[in-house]
């Protein structure tokens, strides 16, 4: 708030009602605790209070997507930390800028080949967390499999659902990630899902964790769209696993 009125300029937070704290089992029980600790909702009334008090615009705006965006939009491009760039994402927002759909992410999005790509590697990661589980008798580091599984099962769902959509109906991916949104059909493919659909699309399958650190290798796909050269360095080898991307 001193910042604030330091620079002359207004805060801009989510609008949020709740945090996600995570359930047991999950394998992250210091951050489960943590987060219950956490009352987002008597932060927020607090820091509108103070605001008032001190004169400070306080600009509140949608919390959806703001994340995932920053995460695959900024944080590459910017070599910014991801929370930074969903701070970055916010700031736009209340600024009342819009998201669009990189153009290369767009043609990924289009890319059967490299989808089914992607879909196979999740298939293959989801055979090799059952294995371990089977074989791991720790109940901490099961939940850590299991945890990741989950993970893993859901963005098979979603990719195998998306690349389904595709051949079901080539034309709904026009106009769906907010370019020109009066034309094609965007009932079955919105911003919001592709973006969720790209996020599954990209980090596990060429950074090879649910949520890297660094995301500074995506800035190759999304500002020169080398996906192509990233799914032939990925090639599986005859006796299990991928090649890694040493040069990426």
């Amino acid at each position: 708030m001193d910042l604030a009125i330091e620079k002359g300029k207004a805060i801009a937070v989510e609008n949020l009602k709740k945090l996600k704290k995570g359930m047991r089992g999950d394998g992250r029980a210091t951050l489960r605790k943590r987060l219950h600790q956490w009352n987002a909702k008597k932060f927020l009334q607090k820091l509108r209070r103070i605001a008032i008090l001190k004169g400070v615009e306080l600009v509140e705006v949608n919390p959806a997507y703001t994340s995932i965006t920053g995460m695959l939009k900024y944080a590459p491009q910017l070599s910014i930390d991801k929370d930074v760039a969903g701070a970055y994402v916010i700031g736009r927002r209340a600024l009342g800028f819009k998201e669009d759909m990189p153009e290369n992410y767009e043609r990924l999005l289009k890319d059967k080949a490299y989808l089914e790509f992607a879909l196979k590697r999740y298939e293959e990661r989801e055979k090799e967390l059952k294995e371990l589980l089977e074989k791991e008798s720790n109940e901490y580091k099961r939940n850590t499999l299991k945890s990741e599984l989950r993970s893993v099962e859901d963005a098979r769902k979603l990719l195998t659902n998306f690349i389904q959509s595709l051949q079901s109906e080539p034309s709904s991916c026009e106009g769906a990630y907010g370019r020109n949104p009066e034309q094609g059909s965007v009932a079955k493919i919105t911003l919001q899902s592709a973006w969720q659909v790209l996020k599954v699309a990209l980090l596990f399958p060429i950074l090879g964790k649910v949520l890297p650190r660094d995301l500074s290798p995506l800035k190759l796909v999304l500002v020169e769209g080398v996906w192509d050269r990233v799914r032939s360095r990925l090639v599986p080898l005859e006796a299990g696993g991928t090649v890694p991307i040493r040069d990426f």
